[in-house]
């Protein structure tokens, strides 16, 4: 696509006429000659300029149509996309308990989560002796291994390469990369100061253990206070212990998180429920679009219609937006015109909130059948805007993609009209050059036989004539 900006460079550019140098009395009616010459025969440029000119407004055009078009299909889209979710939102009783958000839940429900006793988190234990360095006091006093307990898997660490020190401890855990995260601590209370921290990188309930001798409990050199933890709770009377606190896997179609334990009695109420809210702002959407649209249509019809008046994409697109007011569906729920959305004589769409916040609730969820989905029900019109509004295979793409097609013939033109004028110019140039050279030597010889005649009137008659 040839930019904008290129194109209205273009419009400014003519044929300069060559500066006629003459030395003769007539040498400025010469340039005229010269210029008003290139003028003529710039006639047929400026034309396809102005065609040029033309084309750049009806692009224009087009693609502000198109931006109102996209902003109607998403608005269309969404509204069949709230017929499939039924406008759902969903809603914790204690947010400090838990927290809960939408994961594709397509009807209503409630949950009630009682006795959370524990909630999850990681494994984290230090060694139970501090050291007097971290780089040179022995950990292990025996072959320098050390054997690693993590949950159901041990490990053995070899501390021959590392060091048999802290440090040398703490990179042989992390090399491993088996989730554990090890550091040396500085507490700065001599005359041992240095701990070795040992934690798990997930949360949930494990086994973490660091033995100075193979299989024997008692050699296990870390605390034994933080094993970590499950998050364990009941939703609906049933008891639910998971690894992590982020909930995925328990209610469909809603993820919750856990984020604290709650007291003797304490319930937290789960609700999914359709929002009346959510349905009128994205009703409220389509209005502001479709009038938007509408609006740049009406600027290319009637007495002071734009350039694209009569194209066919604008009456493809008015075709459209009767379809979006005309779509009529069985059920209570019929046509827009039942959750109070009229457009009046002036073709003016309007959201009338009153009606459709008085409607009973059976209305309501009618209206999500009648919605339907981005492929079904009134949903389903999203797919005539984008045949239009497609950034790549819209009817509007295509035209514009014409538009820079006939551009670039017009530019061919004006580039071979340019180099004939100035071809043209340069030959008449040459010719009036060699007139001015003559006018001159005539001049020439003109005050010579002036000078002659005043001479012999002198000589003869005492005067100059």
């Amino acid at each position: 696509m040839i930019a904008d900006k290129e194109m209205r460079e273009k419009f400014h550019m003519s044929i300069t006429p060559l500066r006629f140098t003459g030395i003769s009395t007539y040498s400025t009616d010469l340039q005229t000659i010269l210029t008003r010459a290139v003028a003529i025969a710039s006639l047929p440029i400026q034309l396809l300029q102005n065609q040029q000119a033309d084309l750049i407004a009806k692009k224009q055009t087009l693609s502000s149509i198109n931006g109102s078009l996209q902003s109607l299909e998403s608005a269309v889209s969404n509204l069949g996309g709230l017929g499939g979710t039924k406008a759902l939102s969903v809603t914790s009783s204690n947010t400090s308990r838990v927290t809960v958000t939408l994961n594709g839940a397509e009807q209503p429900a409630s949950y009630t989560i009682t006795d959370i006793t524990s909630v999850a988190k990681p494994a984290s234990e230090n060694t139970l002796s501090g050291l007097a360095t971290a780089d040179s006091t022995a950990v292990d006093s025996g072959d320098d291994t050390l054997e690693l307990v993590f949950g159901s898997d041990t490990y053995v660490l070899d501390l021959s390469s590392y060091g048999n020190h802290l440090n040398g401890v703490r990179d042989a855990i992390n090399d491993l990369g088996i989730g554990l995260s090890a550091t040396v601590l500085d507490t700065g209370e001599e005359p041992n100061p240095f701990y070795l921290s040992v934690s798990s990188i997930t949360n949930g309930e494990t086994t973490l253990k660091l033995r100075t001798e193979s299989g024997n409990d008692a050699t296990n050199i870390l605390s034994a206070n933080n094993q970590g933890t499950d998050t364990v709770f009941k939703l609906n009377g049933l008891t639910i212990q998971r690894s992590d606190k982020v909930i995925t896997d328990v209610a469909e179609g809603i993820v919750f998180t856990i984020q604290d334990e709650t007291e003797e009695g304490e319930s937290v109420v789960l609700s999914l429920s359709s929002s009346r809210a959510i349905l009128a702002n994205a009703l409220n959407s389509l209005v502001s679009a479709y009038n938007a649209v509408s609006d740049r249509l009406d600027a290319q019809v009637g007495e002071n219609a734009g350039l694209l008046s009569g194209d066919y994409i604008i009456r493809q697109t008015r075709t459209t937006l009767q379809k979006i007011v005309g779509y009529h569906a069985d059920g209570n729920v019929q046509s827009l015109v039942d959750l109070g959305i009229d457009v009046d004589k002036n073709g003016v769409m309007s959201f009338n909130s009153t009606k459709f916040y008085s409607l009973p609730t059976n209305l309501i969820n009618s209206a999500f059948t009648f919605l339907g989905s981005s492929s079904t029900g009134f949903g389903q019109l999203s797919d005539s805007i984008s045949q239009i509004s497609d950034p790549i295979s819209g009817f509007i793409r295509k035209q514009q993609d014409s538009y820079d097609s006939a551009d670039t013939k017009i530019s061919g033109t004006i580039a071979t009209l340019s180099s004939r004028i100035e071809q043209m110019q340069l030959g008449l140039s040459e010719k009036l050059q060699k007139a001015d050279a003559l006018l001159s030597t005539l001049q020439a010889q003109q005050s010579a036989l002036e000078g002659s005649l005043q001479s012999v009137n002198l000589a003869t008659y005492g005067k100059k004539s």
